[in-house]
């Protein structure tokens, strides 16, 4: 994976895949993921050099405007993040528990992105708009301090873009919770 990643979210399936050719053939970016998500969404998840992910999102941006829902730029994302998207996080510490939910997928890797530099906590999960019709959520674990930083500021990061849906901790969760979760 390079140095960065970006998304874009699309209103439409044929203007998702191609946005996701367009960003291709713009700058020398791999793609991570490019799929269909709820409610007939599609997103593409690329990695590549800060400059190579911004043209190619810019590109996006740029010329599909009324079908674009969401999109991001992460310079030197958190190596958390990868793992959490893919549910392949080892959860070994089990302590308190952060939910925040948004109504976008590119909101929630951005919040993710932000509270897991913010405090020492672990990123369980990253549900992007799968199951969800269209909204999406992270689960993290740490002390619950941490845990209540993080999402603090993940919160207020997306706050102002209108993407921001709810939150809470769970000091203490209960251990049926936990094995529900992991």
């Amino acid at each position: 994976m390079g140095k960065a990643i970006g998304m874009v979210e699309l209103k439409t399936v044929s203007a998702g895949i191609t946005a996701t050719d367009l960003m291709a053939k713009t700058a020398e970016i791999d793609i991570i993921e490019s799929q269909t998500v709820c409610p007939g969404k599609y997103i593409a998840l690329i990695s590549g050099s800060i400059s190579a992910v911004n043209a190619s999102v810019e590109a996006v941006k740029s010329k599909y405007e009324a079908e674009l829902i969401d999109s991001f730029l992460l310079g030197n994302p958190h190596d958390s993040i990868i793992p959490a998207i893919y549910g392949t996080t080892q959860v070994t510490d089990k302590r308190s528990l952060g939910i925040l939910e948004t109504y976008s997928a590119a909101s929630i890797i951005v919040a993710a992105d932000s509270a897991a530099k913010t405090a020492n906590v672990t990123l369980i999960e990253l549900r992007i708009a799968k199951g969800m019709c269209g909204k999406s959520y992270m689960l993290l674990t740490g002390e619950v301090a941490a845990v209540s930083a993080a999402i603090e500021k993940a919160k207020s990061d997306i706050k102002d873009y209108g993407m921001y849906l709810d939150s809470s901790v769970i000091a203490n969760p209960d251990s049926k919770l936990w094995d529900n979760i992991l």
